[in-house]
């Protein structure tokens, strides 16, 4: 049941959102979802702290490199009071630098809890706004795993944004801080090359930068299809997720039917793809392996092989020649953050894929069929609700009513009856708002709630109270609950108002639907339309539905769409559907898939 209050006007096609084909219009995207979010001071500052303590760290290190030429030159020179001061010095340093290293740790944490936050809150809005999440659903194999795109995925891209943003920040400050300590020790040098000087400033600097470069080129030509493998496994993960949580939620009649072979093959076959998917995945990080470990052993003696000319010249002293070395290997390893990132860098691009992907299908749900008509939704002066000229168009055609102009006036109560497949619940859903896409006019009471009640209610998780004033957070007296529930026939209920529980998963489809209508008593809205809620109804529950409009809710309107001209005592006016098959229909519409994003993915890559 659905409560609709205030003005209601017309629904306008609004523009389309961007695309989010490369990189930078998905950082676009990611940048809307932030810039109104409450979040986004607390993530400035504590990234702001965070590169605060990088830089200082990054001193501490500078110190600590340069501690290396005096330590290891007491070695050399057999100094054992000057090796003990060392070491004292090497307490103070590790012991600033250990503080540091936990304070940016902790200021990651926070920023990555931060950034899920603000992500995560962001989809759910954009979700949940008004038939958004109904459209979504409709909309292709993008709105099917709603759920793992905003708590799996952004979650994740949240980790592997703060983990690469804060490493690469870190290793640019590194290389910047050493790059002079490097050049400072190998300039002026000059090798002897048959009897000539060749002159290369700063050519440790250089070979840092060759070596660290080729590295990451070969890693990235061996890596990059990771992306597409990345994007493929999480697609298969959620089509398994997918099958298991239907099969859980349909469990009763599965069991009933004796269909667990069948679900058992079903989920097979799922778990083959994700198996594959991964196992694709673990060759690709094999290749990966092969260059990056090839090239892990190299830096073993790398730095000692490029300042050994150096130091065999006499130009450094053994001091000297280790920190060379400890400088190299700084720099190396800031160069080398992408080497050592590939594989993290091609997951966090297929999830920024489909996390942007997602976001944009949540705005565009609202443009979706922007060429097609739509039906105008206004709120009318008096106090009726009124349906003109009303064609509702969808895939299999066009639903309409066998009347032009419908008025009803409050206590009225219609009944609007069509064959199968004639489109009722797509009628339903038109008048509620959901389905825009048609012709005409639905005009609404001005300043009245109308109840909508689908052939499945819904009930929150939760206490019983809670699913009785749904959706609104209102306390009803128990007197009143209780009341309700026993005119429903829904006596056994009443002591468990306060009871917490999965209400659609205990009660029966028949408790369910009363349930739905003792919601009516205790609201008492003025305006209801009911959606084939009591066509399978036994005759005692229906009895009892029925009743409330009889006594307590007599000045309600009531707008029955059903199969049969049943309950027509009830009903004093009767509204054929008319379905027209042959009429241009809706075409479908699909907003993404696995396979195109991940195809857009691999296009797109730097």
């Amino acid at each position: 049941m659905k409560n609709q209050t205030g003005k209601r006007k017309k629904d306008r096609t609004p523009a389309a959102p961007p695309e989010v084909s490369n990189i930078w219009q998905q950082f676009e995207m990611m940048r809307h979802a932030f810039a109104a979010s409450p979040v986004l001071k607390p993530i400035l500052w504590l990234t702001t702290g965070s590169f605060a303590v990088i830089v200082a760290t990054a001193i501490g290190q500078v110190v600590l490199n340069r501690w290396y030429r005096p330590f290891f030159d007491a070695i050399e020179r057999r100094d054992i009071n000057s090796f003990f001061y060392q070491l004292m010095l090497f307490v103070a340093i590790a012991g600033v630098l250990l503080v540091f290293n936990v304070g940016q740790q902790w200021l990651n944490q926070m920023v990555r809890l931060k950034l899920r936050e603000g992500l995560t809150l962001d989809l759910i809005n954009e979700w949940m706004r008004p038939r958004r999440a109904f459209r979504l659903a409709n909309a292709g194999t993008i709105g099917v795993n709603p759920d793992q795109r905003m708590q799996e995925d952004a979650g994740h891209l949240a980790d592997l944004t703060t983990g690469l943003g804060f490493g690469l920040v870190q290793s640019s400050i590194m290389l910047i801080s050493f790059v002079g300590v490097l050049w400072s020790l190998s300039a002026g040098f000059a090798f002897d090359i048959g009897g000539q000087k060749l002159e290369i400033p700063g050519y440790m600097v250089w070979a840092a930068i060759l070596y660290a470069g080729s590295a990451s080129w070969l890693s990235w030509l061996v890596g990059r299809r990771m992306i597409v493998l990345n994007g493929e496994r999480y697609a298969r993960e959620a089509d398994l997720r997918f099958s298991m949580m239907h099969a859980n939620e349909h469990i009763d009649g599965i069991s009933l039917a004796g269909g667990e072979a069948g679900e058992r093959r079903r989920l097979q076959l799922d778990l083959a793809s994700v198996l594959v998917a991964t196992r694709n995945i673990f060759r690709a990080e094999i290749n990966l392996a092969w260059v990056q470990d090839g090239y892990g052993w190299v830096t073993v003696v790398a730095p000692i092989l490029v300042a050994a000319p150096v130091y065999f010249a006499g130009n450094i002293s053994f001091g000297g020649l280790m920190m060379a070395v400890g400088a190299f290997n700084q720099v190396h390893s800031s160069l080398k953050w992408f080497v050592a990132n590939v594989s993290a860098i091609t997951d966090w691009r297929a999830t920024l894929l489909r996390v942007a992907a997602f976001r944009r299908a949540l705005v565009a749900a609202d443009t979706l069929h922007g060429d097609e008509k739509r039906i105008e939704f206004v709120e009318n002066d008096r106090d009726v609700m009124t349906l003109d000229n009303l064609e509702v168009v969808s895939p299999s055609g066009r639903t309409s009513l066998a009347e032009s102009r419908i008025e009803i006036a409050p206590g009225q109560r219609v009944n609007i009856i069509g064959d199968p497949h004639a489109g009722k619940t797509l009628l339903f859903r038109a008048v509620a708002g959901l389905w825009p896409w048609g012709s005409g006019r639905v005009g609404m009471p001005a300043g009245e709630a109308v109840a909508f009640i689908p052939r499945a209610p819904y009930f929150p998780r939760g206490r019983l109270r809670d699913a009785l004033a749904y959706p609104h957070a209102d306390e009803f007296a128990d007197s009143v609950l209780v009341s309700a529930l026993s005119k429903v026939g829904l006596d056994h209920l009443a002591t468990s108002l306060n009871r917490e529980a999965r209400w659609e998963r205990e009660l029966g489809e028949d408790d369910q639907r009363l349930l739905a209508f003792a919601r009516l008593l205790v609201q008492k809205p003025r305006w209801v339309v009911i959606d084939e809620a009591l066509e399978s109804m036994d005759s005692d529950a229906l009895k009892r539905a029925l009743s409330i409009f009889e006594v307590d809710l007599r000045e309600t309107a009531v707008i029955k769409i059903g199969r049969t001209p049943r309950n027509g005592g009830l009903f004093s006016r009767v509204i054929r559907i008319v379905k027209d098959a042959d009429a241009p229909a809706l075409k479908p519409v699909r907003l993404g898939g696995g396979v195109a994003e991940l195809e857009l993915a691999a296009r797109s890559a730097p």
